[in-house]
């Protein structure tokens, strides 16, 4: 998971309000429910020391959202008086909760965003097709590609064996044709798009023709969903969790290997956040414990994390400041444009559910 947008984030100097508030519209009375959650989790800010001027600036938002008719749930940040970064977010909270905190609380949000990819949809027949690309930030383009060719499309069955061979090989040129052209348009937009997966559907043969003209590039992403039916947006769905599932795993075994060979691998709090501190993680692998009492140490630099306040003196950091040690680990991340796995609990072969995988190795 690229964690790069929040480094605007992490430019304000904190502390942090986070709030995680459900504004669906469910039933009649929502307006008046989301008030009612949106003034608890105003009252815990409150009470946990968050300044008026950052509480009122979240209440701006959330009656802006709620006037917008928003449905889903609403993750807000503030520092300095202003809230520095927002979006609503389909489905229910996984958590309803507001901290003030030195370092905001992301990890619901990445969790709730889970692990976006980019993909493909193709559905084809033998005049052309019609492409479906989604890119990770869940922008949606769609690409109607016409045929270069519409006659003959179909075989003559009966009349002149002459005249129907001729008219076969003209059809199945046709067909050759169209397809080449489809092929040609999925291969450029699933490089425009970066597409990690392409599904294919529809005609068989038109299935065929194409995947014979497709390059091995594209043909190593591709996955045929057989003919269009209401089940496609579930083939589609299927087909992304299962590359998602595909691409964990593999990360999941090199860091076993590597960590066992004592190589590109390095897992606990300390290790994992001394190879941060040196920019060298590659992926880091994080299990979803949110009642976790583990902390860290964190100064004003994303780089500025460790295990206690003394090693941070040491280093420089005139004030470190304690709090959630994933909400340290995800700020020196992103300051150093790793990639983040977000894990089940228990889930990880690695001591305090934290692991790395290293760009390099002292």
């Amino acid at each position: 998971m690229d964690v790069s947008f929040l480094k605007s984030l992490y430019d304000s100097s904190g502390p942090f309000a986070s709030v995680y508030l459900d504004i669906r519209r469910i039933t009649e009375d929502a307006p008046k429910a989301i008030e009612l959650r949106r003034k608890a989790r105003q009252r815990e800010l409150a009470d946990q020391g968050a300044p008026a001027s950052m509480i009122e600036a979240m209440v701006r938002l959330v009656d802006e959202e709620n006037t917008r008719r928003e449905s889903g749930t609403l993750a807000m940040f503030a520092a300095d008086g202003e809230v520095v970064h927002h979006e609503v977010l389909p489905g229910a909270p996984r958590v309803e909760l507001a901290k003030y905190a030195p370092l905001p609380h992301v990890k619901p949000l990445l969790a709730q965003r889970g692990e976006p990819m980019a993909y493909m949809s193709a559905t084809v027949d033998r005049l052309g097709g019609e492409l479906t690309c989604v890119s990770r930030d869940g922008h949606r383009r769609v690409i109607t590609v016409k045929p270069e060719e519409d006659f003959p499309v179909r075989k003559v069955k009966a009349g002149d064996m002459f005249r129907q061979d001729k008219q076969q090989r003209a059809a199945e040129e046709v067909w050759r044709t169209n397809a080449k052209k489809v092929a040609h348009e999925i291969a450029v937009a699933v490089d425009e798009c970066g597409a990690d997966l392409v599904v294919l559907a529809g005609d068989i043969r038109a299935r065929k023709a194409v995947q014979g003209e497709l390059p091995e590039a594209v043909l190593a992403r591709l996955v045929d969903a057989g003919g269009v039916g209401p089940s496609l947006d579930e083939e589609i769905a299927q087909a992304v969790e299962h590359k998602r599932e595909e691409h964990l795993a593999a990360l999941l075994g090199q860091f076993d290997e590597q960590l066992t060979k004592g190589g590109r691998a390095v897992d606990g709090l300390e290790a994992v956040t001394d190879a941060l501190r040196k920019g060298q993680v590659a992926t880091l692998f994080l299990e979803d414990r949110p009642d976790s009492p583990a902390t860290l140490w964190a100064g004003p630099h994303p780089t500025d994390v460790g295990t206690s306040a003394d090693l941070l003196r040491e280093l420089g950091v005139a004030d470190p400041v304690e709090d959630r040690a994933d909400a340290a680990l995800i700020r020196a991340l992103a300051g150093t444009d790793g990639d983040l796995q977000l894990l089940p609990p228990e889930s990880l072969r690695a001591d305090s559910g934290v692991g790395a995988l290293l760009r390099y190795v002292d």
